[in-house]
């Protein structure tokens, strides 16, 4: 059984932001908080495969083009997965502005497999058809190693992964090593990316290079998956 993940809520005023992302997650006030109280969260359930240093949850997927991936084929590899919904605001900000494309090609220059998910349940105004999501990273120029439909949610829950973008990191041993936001400015202002520290990018730095990732886990921002 795969139990919804919740934070607690925050104590401080946060920006407006559109209605459709009204139920994105909380900003919490000290990053130390952050950690502890979510790895605790994760920890003390059936989300435990979703913290850090534990293995991955295992997935298999089919891509847009239709071949099959899984994360036992990619074993031996680093893996980012990213989950998206293009008519979400808050990835709108991350691919009009370029930052995610950006962030995509540093991944794949330090050898790291981008596997992007899109879990919106088909019943949802906002689902994709295989077609319209190639179409829309055509347009975009964006370069994930694999781009799949997770029409039925199970990927994405079983990651918990509650927003979008939603992002991890796993190394090539299975362990997860990163979860959380792209980055550390929670708004739609793509004017806000230059100033804000991409925890994406740095947790891969850190990972590739020998080091710890020296943030593990952050509060991830967005809109909500459309489950």
């Amino acid at each position: 059984m795969i139990l919804p993940l919740r934070f607690p809520p925050s104590d401080r005023k946060m920006p407006q932001v559109p209605a459709a992302c009204a139920d994105e997650q909380p900003r919490w006030c000290s990053r130390s908080l952050l950690a502890g109280a979510l790895l605790a969260t994760l920890a003390s359930g059936p989300l435990a495969a979703a913290v850090p240093g534990h293995p991955a949850p295992s997935f298999a997927v089919t891509t847009l083009d239709g071949k099959p991936v899984s994360l036992a084929e990619l074993k031996g590899k680093w893996v980012a997965l990213e989950w998206t919904n293009p008519d979400c605001p808050f990835v709108q900000k991350h691919y009009s502005s370029g930052n995610m494309q950006a962030t995509q090609r540093a991944a794949a220059e330090s050898k790291v497999v981008w596997v992007q998910l899109n879990s919106t349940n088909p019943s949802h105004q906002d689902y994709k058809s295989a077609k319209q999501m190639s179409d829309w990273l055509a347009a975009m120029k964006a370069s994930p190693t694999y781009a799949a439909l997770d029409e039925s949610g199970a990927v994405g829950k079983a990651y918990a992964a509650k927003t979008t973008p939603h992002m991890y990191l796993i190394d090539p041993g299975g362990q997860l090593v990163y979860n959380g936001a792209i980055d550390d400015r929670r708004s739609t202002n793509p004017a806000d990316i230059p100033g804000a520290r991409n925890h994406v990018k740095a947790a891969i730095a850190e990972a590739v290079s020998g080091k710890p990732v020296s943030m593990p886990v952050t509060t991830p921002y967005g809109c909500s998956i459309k489950y």
